[in-house]
């Protein structure tokens, strides 16, 4: 089947959107060594805030305010924030490729809830994908690497936020529109971090820092609108597959900045979860067309 000119388009913007969240977590690794993380996620979210605003606001008016369910729209985004932080102390002890590839076994962790929550059926096929996911994160983070200790939890409970973050996405997504849910999350963000950021406030003298700290924002602010982009684009299966190569970006970042090069344990990890992922994804895409052909 010949791909339609406006598909590729998709599949570039999102390649551009992964290309920000690797810079994004790439620098965010840098740059919480130096600065207080919670100077960094207020920053990251008032800028996405003001960014998200400046664009939606002049092609939505006053509707992108409109919401049949105000509270949840609210409890995502402090969601969205939970998973923020939780990535952000991930990467202390992480390293950037390791990092996306365990985040990346958030979609397999999502096929299950979404089979206790939802009430979808998921196949064996699919199980047995998940448990291939968690055998790469425990290569990554077995016993007796560098990796392995109490700091684990984070990464872990990132990716069970992060699959609930998601399953909530879905369920809102059948009667929100996605600019309004987006402009509700960035502005919970940015509320909640300002409450709490003055407890955390240090004095950054460093201008480079500082510029650093505003780029990781600016990343962040450009992917999401790249990804939703993308996805008016193209259709969410034909693009989950490409959303693996995050990993791979993630791994160049890696060596470029701090010089990491991931042991043969981690990367035989790393593939694991990849393909897994992919594997799971490709699933997806034949489901979707077996239910057109119905």
């Amino acid at each position: 089947m010949k791909t339609s000119p406006t598909t590729l388009k998709g599949i570039g913007i999102l390649l551009l959107a992964l290309a920000c969240f690797s810079f994004m977590d790439t620098f965010t690794k840098k740059v919480t060594a130096q600065a207080p993380i919670l100077m960094v996620i207020w920053t990251r979210y008032l800028i996405q805030a003001l960014v998200t605003t400046a664009f939606i606001l002049p092609k939505m008016g006053r509707s992108v305010l409109i919401t049949e369910h105000p509270w949840t729209q609210v409890s995502r985004g402090a969601l969205l924030m939970l998973t923020t932080g939780l990535a952000v102390l991930s990467l202390q002890f992480l390293p950037v490729g390791e990092f996306s590839a365990i985040v990346m076994t958030t979609p397999l962790l999502v096929t299950l809830f979404a089979s206790r929550w939802l009430g979808e059926h998921v196949s064996h096929t699919r199980i047995a994908l998940v448990a291939g996911g968690f055998l790469g994160t425990l290569l990554i983070v077995r016993p007796g690497s560098s990796f392995f200790g109490w700091p684990m939890i984070f990464p872990l409970l990132l990716v069970v936020a992060n699959a609930g973050f998601q399953l909530l996405t879905s369920k809102m997504a059948q009667t929100e529109k996605s600019m309004t849910t987006h402009f509700y999350s960035v502005w919970t963000g940015a509320v909640l971090s300002s409450v709490v950021v003055y407890w955390a406030w240090a004095t950054i003298e460093d201008t480079q820092l500082w510029l650093e700290i505003i780029a990781i924002a600016v990343a962040g602010a450009l992917g999401h609108f790249l990804l939703i982009v993308a996805f008016e684009k193209s259709p969410a299966a034909t693009l989950m597959p490409y959303m693996y190569l995050q990993i791979g970006l993630s791994m160049l970042g890696g060596w470029l900045l701090f010089g990491h090069v991931p042991d043969h344990w981690s990367v035989l990890g790393i593939i694991t979860i990849a393909a897994c992922g992919l594997a799971g994804a490709m699933l997806t895409v034949v489901e979707a067309r077996r239910k057109q052909l119905l």
